[in-house]
């Protein structure tokens, strides 16, 4: 895989650079060495890519994972707790166990987050979870890792990709609370 763009959120591209090159390399090494054609396992289900092998999420984070794990670095999972005092009068809730929120990777201050699903989780990653690990202390920066539309074009329909994120992104703007992140986009 190779980087095919770059986006810079709220300075990210600067901050990575300036605070993690080592980082940033190992990152970089990461998805230089993957070889994606191992992950084209996935038979298509949609009409239209029905019986077509695509490229599997899964097996594309599993390399992820395998690369970076070795570098040290790790996943970091919160569980969450949520309040009960925002229910009405009356209501009569149910515990809720096993909610969780966590980041693909973590090492020193920087967290990278890999997705290939949905644009809603893209768009999530950036304005609401990175900002969450950062007011928790975990990270002050972030790297996350999509891919472009010609590498999108070749999973299951419904996938978001680097070009659309860019357009919301710069669109959006930045606010106070958001977190430097610097975006690449991937393609093979």
């Amino acid at each position: 895989m190779n980087i095919a763009g770059i986006y810079s959120f709220h300075n990210g591209q600067n901050v990575v650079q300036a605070k993690y090159p080592s980082l940033l390399k190992e990152v970089t090494a990461a998805i230089e060495s993957i070889d994606v054609a191992m992950c084209r396992t996935k038979i298509g289900r949609e009409k239209a890519r029905k019986g077509k092998e695509l490229y599997s999420p899964v097996g594309i984070n599993h390399c992820f994972k395998d690369r970076l794990y070795k570098n040290g670095w790790e996943s970091i999972r919160v569980r969450c707790e949520y309040p009960e005092n925002y229910y009405v009068p009356g209501y009569s809730a149910k515990p809720i166990d096993g909610a969780f929120r966590e980041m693909d990777f973590l090492k020193e201050k920087l967290g990278v987050e890999v997705q290939f699903g949905k644009y809603s989780f893209m768009v999530y990653n950036v304005a609401a979870k990175m900002t969450i690990f950062r007011n928790l202390g975990y990270i002050d920066t972030g790297i996350e890792i999509v891919p472009v539309k010609s590498l999108a074009a070749k999973r299951s329909t419904g996938v978001s990709y680097f070009e659309q994120f860019v357009w919301d992104l710069d669109k959006r703007g930045v606010a106070d609370i958001d977190v430097p992140v610097m975006i690449l986009g991937i393609d093979i």
